[in-house]
């Protein structure tokens, strides 16, 4: 890529870790990438015209079966990439919650500091004044 290093969020890097250690959640994500593209559609409707015209003469009761029993498997695949995703932007959440947090608190803290050095700058190079008459005599 060009000499540049992809850098990505550490919720990312966690995330592809810990699912790539798991070989049920590497073969749902298979499935799901699978069952997500047009191949998958290409494939299917190859193998249903054939299954209509080579197959059976009636083929209308067994390829309802097979599609509605297929329907239930790729739906749990979709409610399994769901809550995938959901867990994956929850932990997004609460990283960035925990940085910004801690961002707030440096920024507060430099802002004190910058107060401190300021007020004491101010101290020493302007002349305190008397609020009634100017300027203190020396």
């Amino acid at each position: 890529m060009n000499g540049i290093e992809t850098r990505h969020h550490p919720v990312v890097v966690a995330h592809r870790k810990s699912r790539g250690a798991d070989v049920q959640l590497r073969i749902a994500d298979a499935i799901t990438k699978f069952a997500g593209s047009m191949p998958f559609v290409y494939l299917h409707a190859a193998a249903f015209t054939l299954w209509m015209l080579f197959v059976e003469a009636n083929p209308w009761p067994m390829l309802t079966l097979v599609v509605s029993l297929e329907a239930i498997f790729l739906s749990t695949f979709v409610m399994i990439g769901q809550n995938r995703q959901a867990a994956f932007q929850q932990a997004k959440a609460d990283h960035d919650f925990v940085e910004q947090e801690l961002e707030l608190k440096t920024n507060t803290e430099l802002t004190r500091a910058i107060h401190a050095m300021t007020t004491e700058l101010h101290r020493r190079l302007v002349p305190e004044t008397d609020q009634r008459n100017g300027p203190l005599a020396q």
